[in-house]
């Protein structure tokens, strides 16, 4: 199976993290590069989905996380076989494509039953059981396809029937006697060129009569056996040889395991091992969730590297990173905040530059490439580089952000303030979002040491919104920091009209007082002229945190 390489930015992505994951995609594909996806880490902000449905721009496929899953490890998509074919049509299937599993699927596609070899044999060795009468589940046409042979009489030929054979190999009367001890509705005759045979056969009833070595059936009996209902087949084969391959014109369906339990693509390798290791063919079919086969994995297939690949955008710390990142290959980053945690296994392409956004750095390997910009991907970049240095105001802000913003409002005829008001407005308004949503829009997680700290951030026209339910923000930040064991979780509240900002805190009392800002009220601090989290607020809260830990 080829690789997806998923371009990706960090979990609860900002504006900048989407728009630079569907801008990069974008790049690599018209480069050629058509196995790479835009993805997210999250669901999109408010902000985000204004600015991806103004543009009309497909939002990146959300991917949860990155746990390693059956899909991912897939070899490929498999050879099936429905549920009707014969027995020896499937085994040479299986030999054909070198397949130590076939799936058994109905005319939907969807999975019936598993054939190996295992059952394959269990199954064979149950009709040829010489203590018993041997049995074969089969139609006419199935034996005419399996055999080769050439129909001089068909009845019925589709249909389904559970049928004894009989050789017609001892004296007549000894073969009469045999064939009037069985029910003759269900009874195939396998014979050779003996006429008396054929036309007791006929007389009888039987279902079928195969003539072996090519033998035709007299032209004399053949409106008798027309009228009786007895299908006849002309085998090219030896009688041994009919004999034998009248077992394998079975339906595959009767021979496969019907107890092997497909795996789906979601599932975890976790999940999926046990199964494979009880296993008979150390190999399982996947299916999607409609039960229709969408592939084979194998314990072989675990030894091998994922069939996926990731590009990191707009952040470098695996704990900002989606969950299993670290399973895979990681070829390129490309960041504009500080350099974090995250060990690749082999050198890659990092582009780390010190800028406002990073749509910034990604517009502008659009030109080093020399590749001409797409209109709405043109609207979307400029969107996140306005969003991310809150209309080019931010301090993160540089000369190159500007340049490259003026770059693009040339190329989309969008007015920079204009545009930049509309963005803030989209983001700034709360009604109908809970608190929870709010802080996990645009939450990052921070370690010092050993202590770990998150701040969210929300820019906001009028912060009388947020302090007004305190308590509630208070609440759900202080779950946050508990189910991370965090030192603090904060909300950075920005005042987009006066570009400054409030610190809502939650932390354990015995630390609060290494907080050193000047406070508000309780919980709450000023943080006068600060807007960027990165590069202002970070910062501060490192050596704030540096000092505790040095007590």
């Amino acid at each position: 199976m080829s690789k997806h390489v998923y371009i990706i930015g960090h979990r609860n992505p900002d504006t900048d993290s989407v728009v630079s994951a569907a801008a990069y995609a974008k790049l690599k594909q018209l480069l050629g590069k058509t196995n790479h996806v835009a993805a997210r880490a999250g669901k999109i902000t408010p902000q985000t989905e204004y600015i991806f449905d103004r543009f009309k721009v497909p939002v990146p496929t959300y991917v949860p996380d990155l746990i390693p899953k059956t899909s991912y490890y897939m070899s490929g998509s498999c050879t099936t076989v429905n549920e009707y074919t014969s027995l020896w049509a499937a085994v040479a299937k299986m030999e054909e494509t070198n397949s130590q599993i076939l799936p058994v699927v109905d005319a939907q596609g969807k999975y019936k039953a598993l054939l190996h070899y295992n059952a394959f044999a269990r199954s064979v060795l149950k009709i040829l059981n010489p203590e018993k009468q041997t049995a074969v589940l089969t139609s006419i046409d199935l034996i005419q396809n399996t055999l080769n042979a050439q129909p001089i009489i068909t009845k019925d030929s589709s249909a389904l029937f559970k049928s004894s054979m009989l050789v017609a190999a001892s004296d007549f009367n000894s073969f009469a006697s045999i064939l009037n001890s069985h029910k003759s509705e269900n009874i195939i005759v396998i014979a050779g060129d003996r006429k008396d045979v054929h036309e007791f056969c006929i007389e009888s009833g039987v279902r079928a009569i195969i003539i072996t070595a090519g033998f035709m059936l007299d032209k004399s009996l053949r409106e008798k056996a027309e009228k009786k209902g007895v299908s006849v087949l002309i085998s090219p084969y030896d009688t041994s040889s009919t004999a034998m391959l009248i077992v394998y014109s079975t339906p595959v369906s009767s021979m496969a395991d019907t107890s092997a339990t497909p795996v789906k693509g979601t599932d975890t390798l976790r999940k999926i091992k046990p199964l494979l290791a009880e296993s008979p063919s150390r190999a399982l079919p996947v299916v999607d969730d409609n039960n229709k086969v969408i592939g084979v994995i194998s314990e072989n297939d675990l030894l091998h590297e994922a069939n996926i690949e990731t590009i990191l955008v707009d952040h470098n710390e695996l704990s900002q990173a989606v969950d299993g990142i670290d399973n895979y290959n990681i070829l390129e980053i490309i960041d504009h905040h500080r350099v974090g945690s995250i060990i690749t296994r082999e050198p890659i392409t990092f582009i780390n530059k010190p800028v406002g956004a990073t749509s910034t750095l990604i517009t502008n390997l659009f030109r080093e490439n020399h590749v001409p910009l797409p209109q709405d991907i043109a609207s979307i970049l400029l969107c996140g580089i306005l969003s991310d240095t809150l209309i080019l105001q931010s301090a993160t802000t540089t000369e190159i952000d500007i340049e490259t913003a003026e770059y693009l409002s040339n190329i989309t005829n969008l007015d920079i303030q204009t545009l930049g008001k509309d963005l803030l407005s989209a983001a700034s308004h709360i009604d109908g979002r809970t608190p929870q949503e709010v802080i996990r829009q645009d939450m990052k997680e921070y370690t010092e040491e050993n202590l770990t700290y998150t701040v969210s951030q929300i820019e906001v026209d009028n912060p009388n919104e947020i302090l007004s339910k305190k308590d509630q923000f208070l609440a759900e930040l202080e779950m946050e920091r508990r189910s991370r064991k965090a030192v603090l979780s904060a909300l950075m509240v920005t005042d987009i009209t006066k570009l400054t900002s409030l610190l809502v805190v939650a932390t354990e009392n015995t630390q609060e007082q290494f907080i050193d800002f000047p406070q508000q009220e309780d919980s709450v601090y000023i943080l006068r002229d600060i807007v960027s989290r990165k590069k202002q607020l970070i910062p501060l809260l490192s050596e704030q945190i540096e000092k505790l830990l040095a007590k």
